[in-house]
C-alpha cells in the first residue's frame, strides 16, 4: 500500500494502536511536546513504537501552549481531578484548541513530505468533554485543510465514532504491547489509577479482555 498518510501519535493507547492499525500506509509519525504533565512520558512511547514499525519519528515543541494557555493538564499533577470522563470537573483537562493547532502543524508537514492525509484517533469516549475530538469539528478542519492547501490534504479519522473499548479490541488482534503507551494525566512514574484517562484506559482494557499490563500506583 502507497504510503502516504501522517499520523499524529501522542503515545497513548489510542494513537498507538492507530499507529500499528495503519502501519502500511504511515510514512511519518509527529509528537508534539506541548508541557503538559505526562507528555515526556508519552514522547517515549511515541518513540519506540516508531522504532519497532520502522516508521519516522518527528517530536517538535509547542511550548507556547504550556505558557500561555489554561489547563490542568498544563500546571501540574495536583491540579487533575479525579473521577470518570463523564464528570463535569474532567472539563478542566481540556487544552483549549489543541487538536486544532496540531493538525494545523500536521498539515504542513503533510503537505511539505507530499502526503496525502493527515490521521488523527479521536475516539467517541472523548466526545463528551473535548470539542476538538467530535465528528464536525473533524469534518471542517478536514475541510479547511483541503481547501487550504495545493494538494487537498484530509483528515482521517476512522475511530470517531468507535469507542476505547473497541479501540482496545483492534490493538488485540493487532498484538500491540500496551505496557508502551503511556495515559495518566497526572504524568507520575506509575499511572494514579483515579483520574478520568486511567478509569478509561482500565475499562477498555478489561472490555477488550486483555490482561493490563499498566502498573498503578492503587
Amino acid at each position: 500500500m502507497n504510503k502516504d498518510s501522517i499520523i499524529v501519535l501522542s503515545g497513548g493507547m489510542d494513537s498507538v494502536t492507530l499507529l500499528h492499525d495503519y502501519k502500511d500506509r504511515i510514512a511519518l509519525a509527529v509528537t508534539f511536546d506541548y508541557g503538559s504533565n505526562h507528555n515526556a512520558r508519552e514522547i517515549e512511547c511515541a518513540r519506540k513504537n516508531c522504532e519497532i514499525l520502522g516508521i519516522e519519528h518527528l517530536v517538535i515543541p509547542l511550548q507556547f501552549i504550556g505558557q500561555y494557555f489554561e489547563s490542568s493538564l498544563l500546571s501540574g499533577a495536583d491540579d487533575i481531578p479525579e473521577g470518570h470522563y463523564a464528570d463535569e470537573n474532567m472539563k478542566s483537562t481540556v487544552v483549549p484548541f489543541r487538536n486544532g493547532i496540531m493538525l494545523s502543524v500536521a498539515c504542513g508537514l503533510a503537505e511539505s513530505r507530499h502526503l496525502k492525509h493527515v490521521m488523527l484517533a479521536n475516539h467517541s469516549g472523548d466526545h463528551a468533554i473535548y470539542p476538538d475530538c467530535r465528528r464536525p469539528f473533524v469534518d471542517a478542519m478536514s475541510e479547511a485543510m483541503k481547501e487550504g492547501t495545493y494538494d487537498g490534504i484530509t483528515i482521517l479519522a476512522p475511530y470517531t465514532d468507535i469507542t476505547k473499548s473497541d479501540i482496545a479490541r483492534i490493538g488485540g488482534k493487532l498484538g500491540v504491547d500496551y505496557s508502551l503507551t503511556y495515559s495518566c494525566y497526572k504524568g507520575l512514574e506509575k499511572h494514579c489509577g483515579r483520574c478520568g484517562t486511567c478509569e478509561e484506559r482500565r475499562e477498555a482494557l478489561a472490555a477488550a479482555g486483555i490482561t493490563d499490563p499498566t502498573i498503578y500506583e492503587d
